[in-house]
C-alpha cells in the first residue's frame, strides 16, 4: 500500500519521521511524507523528513512559536493556510497514492485543531481515502488535553473515512517518565501501522501464498468511525535446515514427506495462535473487540514460515469472534526472523475510554470555554466540534 503521510503538530510529527526512518531501509520505498506544525522548533527537530517537506504554518499569527493548546487557534490558522499545505502535498507527489493518513496527538493545539481541518479538504480534493492516526492524550495529563481530544475526534471521526486511535493511557507504564514513555509509545505506533500499511507492495523475498493488496485494507476500513489494531510477534523462528542430496537425499524421500506435513501442522498452529495474541492481547485502544463490524488479518514474516491453512482458519477464529462476517486476511513476505500478525478491528461499537474521554470533557467545559451556542455532535455528548 503507498501512503502519503502528513504529521500534523509535534507528535504526529515525530511520529511519521519515524516512518519515514523505517521505509528509508526498505529495499523499496512504500511511504510519502510531509510535517506540518504552528512550531519551528519542532520541525527543526525532525531527522528524517527533508526540509523542504517540513511546512510552518500560522506565522503571522504566533510568530513560529506554536499555539500551545488552543486548538480552536489551530483549527483556524490551518483553514487559512491550506492552499499552502495543499500545494505541498501536490509538490511531493499523488499520483500514485492509495491513501492519504493524518497522524497528530489530538490533546494539544496544532494537531487537534488542524487534522480535522485538512481531512475535510484532502476528501474534497482527493478521491483516495484519507485516514487519521489520533494519539489520545493519558488522563494524568490534564484536563484540557482530555477536553481538547474529546472536540478533535468528535470531528475527526465525522471527516476521516476512517479514524485509527492510539490510546496513551493504555501504553504507559507505571512510573515511567513521560519522555521516556512517548518513545517508546511511539515506537509501537510505527511498528505496528508500517506491517499493516506496508502490505501488498512488492518484496523481493518472495509473493504471499494470500495477497492483502491495498483494496483490502481499503475495504475493510470503508464503514468509517473508530477503528483499533492488535499486534503480536513470535518468537524466533528456526530456518529450515537443507536435505543432503545424493543417494541418502534420495532413500529419505518419503520420510521428508511425513516431516513435512508435521511441520506444515505446526506452521497454521503457530499462526492461530499468533493471531489470537494479536487480538486478545493489548489493542491500541481497549475496547470491546466483539463489537467490530469488520477485521483483516494480516502476517508478515520468512516466506517459509506462511501456511494458507493457517491464515484461513485464522480468519474463521476471528469472524466468530466479531459482530460482522466480513474478514479478510492473507501474508506478506518479509526478510526477518520472526512472525508478526496484525489485527486490524474496523468500526469498533464500544470503547470505554472513549466514553470516559467524553464524561471528562463534558465535565471541563465550562471551566474551559464559555460558550452561548450548544450545539451537539455526533457522539451525542454535547462536545462542541472545532468547526462547522
Amino acid at each position: 500500500m503507498r501512503v502519503f503521510f502528513i504529521g500534523f503538530g509535534q507528535a504526529g510529527g515525530k511520529i511519521v519521521d519515524m516512518f519515514t526512518e523505517q521505509d528509508n531501509k526498505m529495499p523499496t520505498q512504500s511511504f510519502r511524507a510531509i510535517a506540518v506544525n504552528t512550531a519551528r522548533t519542532d520541525l527543526m527537530g525532525l531527522k528524517h523528513i527533508e526540509m523542504k517537506d517540513r511546512i510552518l504554518i500560522g506565522q503571522t499569527v504566533v510568530k513560529g512559536h506554536g499555539v500551545g493548546t488552543d486548538n480552536v487557534t489551530g483549527a483556524r490558522v490551518t483553514a487559512d493556510e491550506i492552499d499552502s499545505i495543499i500545494n505541498a502535498i501536490d509538490t511531493r507527489g499523488t499520483h500514485d497514492v492509495d491513501a492519504f493518513v493524518i497522524v497528530a496527538g489530538l490533546g494539544g493545539g496544532t494537531g487537534s485543531g488542524g487534522a480535522p481541518v485538512l481531512a475535510r479538504h484532502l476528501k474534497r480534493i482527493y478521491r483516495e481515502p484519507v485516514y487519521t492516526i489520533g494519539i489520545l492524550p493519558a488522563p494524568e495529563e490534564g484536563r484540557l488535553y482530555s477536553y481538547n481530544a474529546a472536540r478533535s475526534l468528535s470531528t475527526l471521526v465525522n471527516e476521516s473515512d476512517n479514524t485509527f486511535i492510539f490510546d496513551n493511557s493504555a501504553w504507559k507504564n507505571e512510573g515511567e517518565s513521560v519522555k521516556d514513555a512517548y518513545a517508546r509509545i511511539n515506537d509501537e505506533i510505527v511498528r505496528r501501522f508500517g506491517v499493516l500499511f506496508r502490505a501488498g507492495e512488492m518484496s523481493s523475498y518472495g509473493v504471499g501464498e494470500m495477497v492483502v493488496d491495498s483494496s483490502e485494507i481499503i475495504n475493510t476500513l470503508r464503514g468509517g468511525g473508530i477503528s483499533v489494531l492488535g499486534y503480536a510477534i513470535s518468537e524466533r523462528v528456526s530456518p529450515r535446515t537443507k536435505q543432503k542430496q545424493g543417494l541418502l537425499g534420495g532413500l529419505r524421500k518419503k520420510k521428508d514427506k511425513a516431516e513435512e506435513m508435521l511441520t506444515g501442522e505446526d506452521r497454521s498452529a503457530k499462526v492461530i495462535a499468533l493471531v489470537r495474541r494479536a487480538m486478545l492481547g493489548r489493542l491500541t485502544l481497549p475496547c470491546d473487540y466483539s463489537s467490530a463490524e469488520r477485521a483483516l488479518v494480516l502476517l508478515a514474516g520468512p516466506p517459509e514460515e506462511m501456511d494458507r491453512k493457517g491464515v484461513e482458519k485464522s480468519k474463521l477464529w476471528v469472524e466468530e469472534n466479531i459482530a460482522g462476517v466480513e474478514v479478510r486476511g492473507g501474508d506478506y513476505p518479509v526478510q526477518s526472523d520472526y512472525i508478526a500478525a496484525v489485527v486490524m478491528l474496523a468500526t469498533v461499537g464500544n470503547a470505554p475510554r472513549i466514553t470516559d474521554l467524553l464524561e471528562i470533557a463534558k465535565a471541563t467545559k465550562e471551566d474551559v470555554i464559555r460558550s452561548k451556542d450548544k450545539r451537539s455532535t455526533m457522539f451525542d455528548e454535547g462536545i462542541e466540534p472545532l468547526f462547522e
